[in-house]
């Protein structure tokens, strides 16, 4: 099911704030990141996850993997990476990474008020676009977090 708050095109979407099922969570998805702070009651100095259609669009935004975790990077699955303070994932499968065909990348956060539950009234209020399946939407567990530099890896959550 999609449902729009909004009267644009669907083709139109790099503003607007979607709602929909990420591989492990429900989630805000946007291009517009002062509108996602604004939303969430978010500081301007916590970064937002950037979420990729596939490895080539990665790099093409200058984001440089160490040559020794390309292809961990490359097959992860439901893991969030960070790369000099860079936070990003490459989108698995799913309805989300349909949308991103279109716009080959977004900010993705978690749908919820910051340090809050999901709650689906809050939600329907500040997104402009819902997509959701047969499924529907629901809170899942969150992605695996690593951060990466040149010699090592660590998982932080």
């Amino acid at each position: 099911m999609v449902k729009s708050n909004s009267t644009a095109r669907l083709f139109s979407i790099s503003h607007k704030i979607i709602l929909t099922q990420t591989d492990t969570t429900v989630g805000f998805l946007s291009q517009d990141a002062k509108r996602l702070r604004e939303i969430k009651s978010r500081n301007d100095k916590k970064p937002f996850i950037r979420v990729f259609q596939n490895f080539s669009t990665l790099k093409q935004h200058n984001i440089r993997i160490p040559n020794k975790y390309k292809k961990r990077v490359r097959r992860a699955n439901k893991t969030t990476f960070i790369v000099k303070n860079r936070a990003f994932r490459i989108a698995q499968p799913s309805l989300h990474s349909i949308l991103l065909y279109n716009l080959s990348w977004a900010y993705s956060t978690s749908a919820n008020e910051s340090g809050k539950k999901f709650q689906r009234d809050f939600c329907q209020q500040k997104t402009d676009i819902i997509i959701e399946d047969k499924n529907r939407l629901f809170e899942g567990e969150p992605s695996k977090l690593y951060k990466i530099n040149d010699t090592t890896i660590k998982r932080l959550r």
